[in-house]
């Protein structure tokens, strides 16, 4: 009788059990099965949201707009502007703290509410780095030294050389205690050596209009928020808190060059936060998409138009000028022993 052919069972059965061959199959089918974390998958998912405590039509707001409408365009995804105004900024910082890691939930802050607050404020309902991922900038702007267009003052010379002569005699004013103008106006008192006295106004508005008024001899002021008295030929700009002269304005000095101290900058910006735990390869992303729609031509012109200089940085550059800011302010702020709370 002819001997049955029995073919040969393949080798891994002598190495490896039925049972767990099977077990081991289910769970390879069941990983290729399963979803995809959202970390893996390309980043905006769906609709992102960017929440401002600045309110609607100011100057960092509309700043903003335009930079969320590009992205929008960019990422095929929408990208909503969520206004939050008061309590300095917290409404605002409260709403993004506790939102989901993902990079869908952004939060626009000032270098002021970054750099300032924790020293004008005891306690803070939040701790800046603990909280959120830095991002990046988005536009940054210098401040003029405002004068009434009476002004004996036609150099930061002549001021500074009046403040030395009249200790505490020419007077300053700001948009409140603690303000970038405040703060930025006592940096200039050090740097020059002199004293000068501190007058606060309640609103931003009130204050150029005292300047054009001769209630106080100036203000420091952007030409976004100073602009309107400028240009109305109220007052005018003495010199500007900047390294070089700026955009749209040739004819007006640095401080260092009007005879001020040397070096002397006051500047706002403002940044991008995502909260904390944010995967690094989302931050990198919204930071190269960021810094790609700055470097368009047509949008250049739009932030220049405003009096914005476009701003974007890595995380490192963001950390240092954080840094710088912070060491600034902080202090002045001690030295002018001020607290909000």
């Amino acid at each position: 009788m002819a001997q049955r052919f029995k073919p040969t069972p393949p080798s891994f059965f002598f190495t490896r059990s039925a049972p767990s061959l099977a077990l081991g199959g289910l769970l390879l089918l069941a990983a290729a099965m399963a979803p995809q974390p959202a970390q893996a998958q390309e980043f905006p998912t769906k609709a992102v949201r960017i929440v401002t405590p600045f309110p609607a039509g100011s100057g960092p707001e509309v700043a903003l707009r335009l930079v969320a409408d590009r992205l929008s365009k960019r990422w095929s995804q929408p990208v909503i502007v969520d206004n939050r105004p008061g309590a300095s900024g917290f409404i605002a910082i409260d709403a993004i703290k506790r939102a989901p890691p993902d990079g869908h939930e952004l939060l626009q802050l000032d270098n002021a509410q970054m750099a300032a607050q924790p020293f004008l404020f005891k306690k803070l309902p939040y701790e800046l780095l603990r909280d959120f991922e830095p991002v990046t900038p988005i536009f940054r702007n210098y401040f003029f030294v405002n004068v009434p267009v009476a002004s004996p003052y036609k150099s930061m010379a002549d001021l500074t050389a009046a403040a030395r002569a009249k200790p505490d005699q020419v007077n300053y004013g700001s948009w409140f205690v603690g303000s970038p103008g405040h703060i930025g106006a006592a940096m200039l008192e050090t740097g020059a050596g002199v004293k000068m006295t501190h007058v606060p106004y309640k609103e931003m508005s009130q204050l150029y209009v005292g300047v054009a008024n001769q209630e106080v001899d100036w203000a420091f002021g952007s030409a976004a928020s100073a602009g309107a008295m400028q240009r109305a030929g109220k007052n005018r700009y003495l010199a500007v808190a900047a390294p070089r002269r700026v955009a749209g304005f040739p004819d007006v000095p640095t401080v260092a060059e009007s005879g001020g101290p040397a070096g002397f900058e006051l500047s706002a910006w403002t940044a991008l936060l995502a909260p904390k735990g944010t995967p690094k390869a989302t931050v990198e992303k919204i930071q190269k998409d960021v810094a790609a729609i700055m470097a368009e031509p047509d949008f250049r012109d739009r932030y220049t138009a405003m009096y914005y200089e476009p701003y974007a940085l890595n995380t490192d550059g963001f950390l240092q000028q954080l840094r710088t800011d912070s060491q600034r302010y902080g202090d002045t702020i001690k030295r002018l022993n001020i607290s909000l709370d």
